[in-house]
């Protein structure tokens, strides 16, 4: 038999049985629309928290007390990270862009009859480069103005608009801790991080907050910023030695404070990412399954009940190879179809998940063509077993046949 013959057949047996062919068809679809659209879950989840993370700045390390050992068991932070240790490092550290030594806590803010209360963050102007930060009204607080401990604070949009509203708070005073401080500019809107959001703070400098809202003398923590080509985990090394001097701490003893190297950390977060979505496309992959062994069940009754046919086929001439490459097309037709109408399906599946939740869905090419592929693959493998027992069977038993 010709090749276009063979699919002639094949698409005539299907059109047959509308109906069941229809259900095997839509097995495939349904494994493959959810193939694509768990994989479009996990890599919009992954690129959303990847976003959220250098949001916050790039080539960071945050170096953070250790806790306060007590009988063996650590009991709170320790107050050991000093001002002089951030200067230290931009100074000796190579490769040390700049440093922003940080305090903060929570504390009330109050204008006129309106209050909130939020994150109060005192900082050094390098702070807003570093993380990432833009005005959108107003300026920046000065290097000038840090170092007199001038009272003055930048707000984030969230802040603003629940203090002031609509109003324009530059140039306005506002009350922290009872205190005055002068609004000299308003953040662009970053978005709510999850576990913090930086809209709804207040930024100050750290000699303010440190000497009038907080009355402290240690830091909360100290970030710095690398150079773009420098070794990340080098400078680490460097920063780690240095305090270790600097704190005086003997050899033998573990370090009294951490740093965290946020290129790692965003690379655990990637590697957590894609075992996700590895993970969601596994499971959803079992629907593939199941719509492959629901076709290669269909497969098998159209066998049986054309047995007579294939009987008669091979009886004027059709031989093995023919009757095994009509039934293994009407697998195929079935599954690639399937696997078209599927895409669709998860694409639209991914859409609609995104625009009624908050998640987004992030639709990869190469998840369409490895589903697509997939699919092709479980139709050949399924329909291949019921296209060789059709292409074994003896023509005159075949003819036999009731």
């Amino acid at each position: 038999m010709l090749f276009w013959t063979i699919i002639k057949v094949a698409l005539k047996g299907l059109l047959a049985n509308k109906l069941r062919s229809f259900l095997a068809v839509l097995g495939i679809v349904i494994g493959v629309g959810a193939v694509i659209s768990m994989l479009a879950v996990g890599a919009g989840a992954q690129r959303q928290v990847l976003a959220r993370m250098t949001a916050m700045g790039t080539n960071l390390l945050i170096v953070r007390p250790g806790q306060r050992p007590f009988g063996g068991v650590a009991s709170g932070t320790q107050q050991n990270l000093k001002v002089e240790d951030a200067l230290a490092v931009v100074a000796s550290v190579p490769n040390v862009l700049m440093v922003a030594p940080v305090v903060g806590g929570m504390a009330q803010i109050k204008y006129m009859g309106s209050n909130t209360r939020c994150q109060v963050t005192g900082t050094a102007a390098t702070y807003l480069e570093m993380r990432n930060f833009e005005i959108d009204r107003g300026r920046p607080f000065t290097e000038a103005e840090t170092e007199r401990g001038a009272r003055v604070a930048i707000l984030g949009p969230v802040t603003a608009e629940t203090l002031f509203g609509d109003d324009d708070p530059v140039g306005e005073t506002i009350k922290i801790k009872g205190i005055n401080f002068q609004v000299v500019g308003v953040l662009k809107p970053k978005g709510d991080q999850g576990w913090f959001n930086p809209d709804d703070q207040a930024i100050v400098p750290y000699t303010a907050a440190m000497k009038q809202l907080f009355g402290l003398d240690y830091l909360r923590e100290i970030d710095i910023q690398c150079a773009d080509l420098a070794d990340l985990s080098k400078v680490q090394e460097a920063t780690a030695e240095l305090l270790r001097t600097s704190h005086r701490i003997p050899a033998d003893a573990p370090d009294d404070f951490h740093i965290f190297n946020q290129a790692e950390m965003i690379e655990t977060v990637s590697s957590i990412g894609r075992t996700f979505s590895i993970l969601l496309g596994s499971i959803a992959g079992i629907s593939l399954l199941v719509g492959g062994i629901g076709i290669m069940n269909i497969m098998l009754v159209a066998v049986t009940e054309r047995t007579r046919e294939i009987g008669v086929r091979k009886a004027i001439g059709a031989r093995d190879r023919d009757i095994l490459g009509q039934f293994l097309v009407e697998a195929v037709v079935m599954s690639g179809l399937g696997g078209i109408l599927g895409v669709g399906a998860g694409v639209g599946a991914a859409k609609a998940i995104e625009s009624a939740t908050e998640y987004a869905t992030r639709i990869e090419p190469l998840s369409m063509a490895v589903a697509l592929a997939f699919s092709a693959g479980v139709g050949i493998f399924f329909g291949l077993y019921p296209a060789g027992r059709a292409a074994k069977l003896d023509p005159i038993e075949a003819l036999r046949y009731e």
